[in-house]
């Protein structure tokens, strides 16, 4: 009888969605709080780091009537660096359990604890005279970021229509972005980079958090989440109407009823069933080519380099965080830029686009940094090519994996994926951190062509394998997808064919593959 009715349903083309008020106010809500708490810890301790070293110094002496050897004092402020993409590591590990039992958005409300607790103890650490409150907190941060930067793509993702998906992905990495240049504004010597400022600059980031809290509650639930997990066709549907800003949603309840049939047959999997499920093989190696390609192509190592640059162009230490700022302001403009073209251009020509320029600008920077000895004016090209790979990098390495992890995957696969995927991200963030000042000491400029290589070979696997998914429907994107994965997709007409005809994986996946 069900089936008859669907049948019975006229057959329209799928309205095209639009930016509503309702869906920018939950994006809003959303991204200020989790997406930002991830930029802002990434840069607040760079800037005063010599003010808050002293801190550690004179919080020892106060206890132990000496100050810290300095190899000690560089291992404690390693420590402090580093436990932020660990525990962003672990926010990584839980995000699958969480996103599956609370919800996208329950998830990112839960996840505000980790971001109001710390900045309570990172406020008040001077007070208390204890640096161990800071090192603390940094891991909660860190688990923060871990869980905000897998949970906030899922519920993004999963509220914008197929023609807006692209736009909302990018928001991630655009907050992140955002928290990372009002970090570098707030660190400011002369605003609260200073002796008496630092514990408000790092208290702030619970600001965002409260502010999350209080808002979030009264905006809707992913609806994918709500029909296709929760099984309350009703309530999605409310949620669709507030979010378009129109009564008929039936075509989207429909599509996800007949993402809700892949699902019984796919079954729910785990990370370890995701490993081994064929149908799932070559979206499961884009995520990991896609978030390894993005971090060990030098984004990070570009910016802990780009202080020696400009010391060799020149550049007063004293200015350097004003180059940096500017730097900053670059990158938030160029993913702007990116939000707004990623559904005109598609995902592939930014990502091929911007993995072009960086290692354009890598190789340039290596012959500049070879021969600025002999030749002084190459100094500023090599300040140019910092700008020109921090362009590359914002327009499309950095923005479009968020949005692509999760066009490729069901809702079943997705969580799953998702913690796959983060635990990628911040093992090679936190590897990148770590071996890159040994490589580069022990090969010098050479360094960068080793990003260029991953430059040019991540390019060439997005070329050959990742689709364009701009304007799909999540189904279509996986049926792509099942070819490349040899899965067959039964073929019937259209007056024969059933929902679970249409799914791109066969019924007996589940029992060949478990």
């Amino acid at each position: 009888m069900e089936k008859q009715e669907r049948e019975i349903l006229p057959t329209k083309p799928p309205r095209k969605g639009r930016l509503t008020l309702m869906l920018a106010l939950t994006t809003l809500a959303a991204a200020f709080g989790s997406a930002f708490q991830y930029g802002y810890n990434i840069a607040v301790v760079n800037t005063p780091h010599r003010v808050l070293k002293s801190f550690y110094n004179e919080t020892y002496f106060e206890r132990y009537g000496q100050f810290m050897d300095e190899n000690f004092l560089l291992l404690l402020w390693s420590i402090t660096v580093s436990m932020f993409p660990l525990g962003g590591l672990l926010g990584a590990l839980i995000v699958g359990p969480l996103v599956d039992r609370y919800g996208r958005k329950r998830t990112l409300l839960i996840n505000d604890i980790f971001a109001i607790v710390p900045a309570i103890l990172m406020g008040s650490s001077k007070a208390a005279k204890s640096f161990e409150m800071i090192i603390l907190s940094r891991v909660m941060v860190g688990i923060c970021a871990g869980i905000a930067y897998s949970a906030l793509p899922m519920y993004l993702g999963e509220l914008g229509p197929p023609n807006l998906r692209g736009t909302l992905g990018t928001m991630t990495e655009l907050f992140v972005i955002t928290g990372v240049f009002l970090a570098q504004i707030f660190s400011l010597q002369d605003i609260l980079g200073n002796t008496e400022g630092w514990p408000v600059l790092l208290a702030i980031t619970g600001i965002p958090a409260a502010l999350q809290l209080l808002s979030l509650p009264f905006f809707p639930e992913s609806p994918r989440y709500t029909l296709i997990q929760k099984g309350d066709e009703d309530q999605a549907r409310k949620a669709l109407r507030k979010l378009r800003g129109w009564e008929d949603v039936e075509n989207e309840i429909e599509e996800m009823r007949l993402e809700a049939q892949s699902e019984k047959a796919e079954g729910r999997l785990s990370v370890i069933n995701l490993f081994t499920f064929k149908p799932l093989r070559w979206q499961l190696i884009s995520i990991i080519v896609l978030m390894a390609g993005q971090q060990l192509s030098g984004i990070n190592a570009i910016n802990y380099y780009a202080d020696m640059i400009y010391a060799k162009a020149g550049v007063n230490p004293m200015h350097s965080q004003y180059v940096t700022v500017g730097v900053g302001i670059l990158n938030v403009g160029m993913t702007m830029i990116s939000a707004f073209i990623v559904e005109i251009l598609g995902r592939r020509v930014l990502v091929l686009v911007g993995y072009g320029i960086c290692g354009s600008a890598c190789i340039v920077l290596t012959l500049a940094l070879i021969f600025q000895n002999r030749v002084p004016e190459l100094s500023y090209l090599s300040i140019v090519c910092v700008f020109a790979y921090i362009a590359g990098h914002s327009i499309g390495p950095s923005p479009i994996p968020s949005v692509v992890r999760t066009e490729i995957f069901l809702q079943s696969s997705r969580p799953a994926a998702f913690m796959v995927d983060g635990t990628v991200h911040w093992l090679t963030n936190f590897i990148i951190g770590l071996v890159f000042p040994f490589i580069q000491e022990g090969i010098g400029a050479y360094s960068f062509l080793i990003f260029a290589a991953v430059c040019l070979l991540t390019a060439i696997y997005i070329y050959v394998v990742i689709p364009e998914t701009k304007g799909q429907t999540f189904v279509e994107i996986n049926r792509v997808f099942a070819k490349r994965n040899k899965v067959e997709i039964p073929e019937k007409k259209k007056e024969e064919t059933t929902d679970l005809d249409s799914c791109p994986y066969p019924t007996s996946a589940k029992e060949t593959n478990f």
